[in-house]
């Protein structure tokens, strides 16, 4: 599934047709992609399929677009299409979307808007997160943006195409080549808020004066005057939100807003237009309730714009991964360095990046040495040495030297553009506890509007004052507000995901978050997850009278200029010594057995042990000596000199080893602190496995696997009740990866296993496991708070007020401390020092 970047616009799903009249079921048309055909014979074979499928009327493939045209009864789901073109052999590809959408205040809004956007036909699921306002599609079909935007409207929210972040060249720009910034919206400023508190002010004092025995009270006529902007232009937003909801016949916290508000505007104008047609001699004066719905809307409006800054509190981690990027770069064309927006660049281009510079883009080192700050990008707190040859990432700070810099990623391909699509892709994606939340959304505000009714009729029928009764129903309607319940859960996820992306951690979606902090098992791969990955010369045994220096110095020469990985071991040992290579001549490389040449002219060799027993090397002396490197799982090799006649004379033997990573015992050591059981899956043999398992005193280790191996195991542990963690870096993981509950991959991997992971480690360092399932462990804690608070909220507030216990500004007050109160408990996540407990 192409998460990437959204698929280039399709044709469009066309509406239903009406050649039924008004009213009819009429088919509707779909356009579907189909990938795999080649031939006449294959459009004949889909078309059979899909017309075979009960709801078809009919079925048109063309083979040059690739594209099924169908007409079918729009109860039909297009997953029934799928699986015809599947049974005929051939595949409908998936695409992504994502839309930014406004106007959502509450967890009702979000399930209208999902509901709308899953019945767009061709929709196969559709994701809505309120913190982020965005909306995930994915769709079968050939589905149109307009076609989502035209549902979502259709619903009374407005939506627009979100790519995320843009391409460097896509887009407008402006002369400085930075993209131009829209306006800042009047409400976003809290312009709104400030008023209506100006307006509310001399309604609500007057509450405070009675309470020390003032009477501030003004006229009936100027109340009304200063409730009135309050009530139809400051709340009008509550009004448009509210009648779009029961236009799709369903509810959302505007509407609750809306009908508590103006139940009490209402009741108070009644009274003062009665008290005025009887020239202000009605008896008793009337009860006004100004103060409380202008009160409302303001301690609303306060709430939303709290929330929507601590918002973007909590999207701040995207926000400074976007941040990273410079707007320009310095580009040497010609001998001329001049500076161009980055939306000029081109792959191929030199880049100047000078002493404190920022890389522009992805690209490697052509010529210069320095430190690169890569702390926002992989976590890691240590400038790295970079030198020519080396590849650096856009975004990362650049630290004494001058580096020229080689473009090889732009835009959606570079490495910057694809932690922050991880990261979005993560905070728009439900968690599964979500569910809950969604399933008690469909139905809250009905029955919260019924029990308004209820509580309205129960205090009038029992008490005869009416007026009094509509006031205990508006507070049940402002009290219960859904806010809460939307954020509780993706407003974790987003500080969540954040605080991981800052510590070097990708989570690719909320379900891995949810998961990691479950685990009970943690299965490592050996080699580059545990080791280091490459060999290193563990030790070296000299004879006849060699020093080990001597013997480390020819075998250095006559490995001079080889790139296997045995031999750059040694001349790394060697120049660690300072050790002078002598030159070597007459190299030859004799396959699958090792390498000879003069040294000092000597006639050496240097290779496996099979190779100088073949050659008349007694098998008992070459045993005797490698049999304790063997043991260990080391790999051997002899360095040997030629004698005419006469069998190779063994100079030395070597034994290569990979080495461990220092942080893998802390990290074995912190997971077994967390009381979580370790298990080493490798494809190495039996002997270097278990010398690893000792040393890091694993609890478990299985060698000499296959990828499907490895797989079988992970499979072999869950169905014994484990919850498993995988971590691995290779091709060969892959299956074990998907085979697990959650998969890990190390970030200096392949791309195929940090593809099938569900959290990819930035850095090579296992400590950061502990770190995945600590932040998964804190961050669904804060989950379940929230929920835990929004739930009491409303189980606690709507009771008190049904029984007249909460006045309605009380009520608001309540209402806006439970959404923000739900951020500020999300934000605390930013604190999390690493403790994995």
């Amino acid at each position: 599934m192409n998460t990437a970047t959204p698929a280039p616009t399709p044709s469009p799903v066309l509406p239903p047709t009406s050649a039924g009249g008004v009213g009819a079921t009429a088919p509707v048309e779909l356009q579907l992609p189909i990938q795999g055909m080649t031939c006449a014979s294959c459009v004949r074979r889909v078309e059979k399929r899909l017309n075979a499928v009960p709801g078809v009327v009919s079925a048109e493939v063309n083979l040059a677009t690739e594209r099924a045209t169908v007409k079918a009864d729009p109860a039909l789901t297009v997953e029934a299409l799928k699986h015809a073109v599947e049974g005929a052999g051939f595949q409908v590809p998936e695409q992504s979307m994502q839309l930014a959408i406004t106007g959502m205040t509450c967890a009702s809004c979000v399930g209208r808007v999902e509901r709308a956007l899953r019945r767009v036909p061709g929709v196969q699921q559709a994701e809505v997160n309120l913190a982020t306002e965005t909306a995930r599609v994915t769709s079968l079909g050939g589905v149109s943006t307009a076609a989502l935007v035209a549902a979502v409207e259709k619903a009374g929210y407005a939506a627009t195409a979100d790519e995320g972040i843009a391409d460097p060249g896509a887009g407008a720009v402006g002369q400085d080549g930075a993209a131009p910034r829209p306006p800042t919206p009047w409400s976003a400023t809290g312009g709104p808020v400030l008023v209506a508190a100006l307006l509310s002010a001399p309604l609500v004092l007057p509450m405070v004066g009675m309470l020390i025995g003032q009477h501030w009270m003004l006229n009936g006529w100027w109340q009304w005057l200063l409730a009135t902007p309050v009530q139809f232009w400051l709340g009008a937003r509550f009004y448009r939100a509210g009648w779009a909801a029961l236009k799709d016949r369903s509810g959302n916290m505007d509407l609750l807003v809306a009908l508590g508000t103006s139940a009490a505007y209402g009741l108070s104008l009644y009274g003062l237009l009665t008290e005025a047609s009887h020239g202000g001699h009605a008896g008793a004066e009337p009860a006004l309730y100004f103060e409380s719905s202008a009160a409302v809307i303001t301690l609303v409006l306060l709430g939303k714009w709290l929330e929507a800054r601590a918002k973007r509190q909590t999207l701040g981690a995207l926000a400074a991964l976007k941040a990273l990027r410079p707007d320009t770069a310095r580009v040497r064309r010609n001998g001329q360095d001049t500076e161009v927006p980055l939306a000029r660049l081109q792959r191929g281009d030199l880049l100047v990046v000078r002493p404190g510079e920022r890389m522009p883009a992805d690209g490697r080192i052509a010529e210069g040495q320095s430190l690169v700050d890569e702390s926002m990008i992989s976590g890691e707190s240590l400038p790295q040495s970079r030198g020519p040859g080396d590849a650096v990432v856009g975004g990362s700070v650049n630290g004494e030297g001058l580096l020229l810099v080689t473009v090889t990623a732009l835009g959606a391909e570079s490495t910057l553009s694809r932690i922050v699509r991880l990261v979005e892709n993560a905070q728009a994606r439900k968690a599964p506890i979500q569910r809950l939340v969604d399933q008690v959304s469909a139905v809250f505000v009905p029955v919260v509007i019924g029990i308004a009714l209820l509580t309205w009729l129960a205090w009038g029928v029992a008490g005869g004052d009416w007026s009094q009764a509509l006031i205990h129903a508006v507070a049940v309607l402002v009290i219960a507000c859904p806010c809460a319940l939307g954020l509780a859960t993706p407003a974790a996820i987003m500080v969540g995901t954040g605080v991981a992306a800052r510590r070097g951690l990708l989570i690719k979606d909320a379900q891995a978050l949810e998961q990691a902090r479950a685990v009970t098992t943690v299965v490592f791969d050996k080699t580059g997850t545990l080791t280091q990955g490459r060999p290193h010369l563990q030790s070296l045994t000299p004879f006849e009278g060699l020093s080990e220096d001597e013997a480390l110095t020819l075998a250095a020469g006559l490995q001079q200029g080889s790139e296997h990985p045995l031999g750059r071991a040694v001349r790394e040992l060697a120049a660690q010594r300072s050790l002078q290579f002598p030159p070597a001549v007459d190299t030859r490389a004799v396959a699958g057995r090792g390498i000879e040449a003069q040294v000092q002219g000597r006639p050496l060799m240097l290779g496996s042990q099979q190779w100088l027993i073949s050659l008349g090397v007694p098998t008992q002396t070459l045993e005797a000596a490698s049999a304790p490197a063997h043991h260990q799982g080391m790999t051997v090799s002899w360095l040997a000199e030629r004698r005419d006649g006469q069998p190779p004379l063994p100079l030395a033997l070597l034994a290569f080893g990979d080495r461990l990573k220092p942080e893998a015992f802390d990290a074995v050591a912190e997971l077994r602190a967390m009381g979580l059981r370790t298990v080493m899956l490798t494809g190495d043999n039996r002997a270097a496995a278990e010398a690893v398992a000792g040393s890091l005193k694993l609890d478990e280790v299985h060698a000499e696997l296959m990828p499907e191996d490895k797989a079988q195991r992970v499979a072999a542990l869950r169905s014994g009740g484990a919850h498993v963690a995988m971590v691995g870096d290779g091709i060969n993981d892959a299956p074990a990866l998907a085979a697990a509950d959650v998969g890990l991959a190390m970030g200096g991997g392949t791309d195929v296993a940090m593809e099938t992971a569900g959290i990819t480690l930035m850095r090579g360092d296992p400590r950061l496991v502990a770190q995945a399932i600590g932040i998964s462990r804190a961050t669904v804690r804060k989950i379940r708070q929230n929920l835990f608070w929004a739930f009491v909220y409303n189980l606690l507030g709507i009771p008190l007020a049904a029984l007249g216990l909460l006045n309605p500004v009380i009520a608001g007050a309540a209402m806006a401390l439970s959404s923000v109160s739900v951020l500020g408990n999300a934000l605390l996540l930013k604190r999390w020092k690493g403790q994995t407990r």
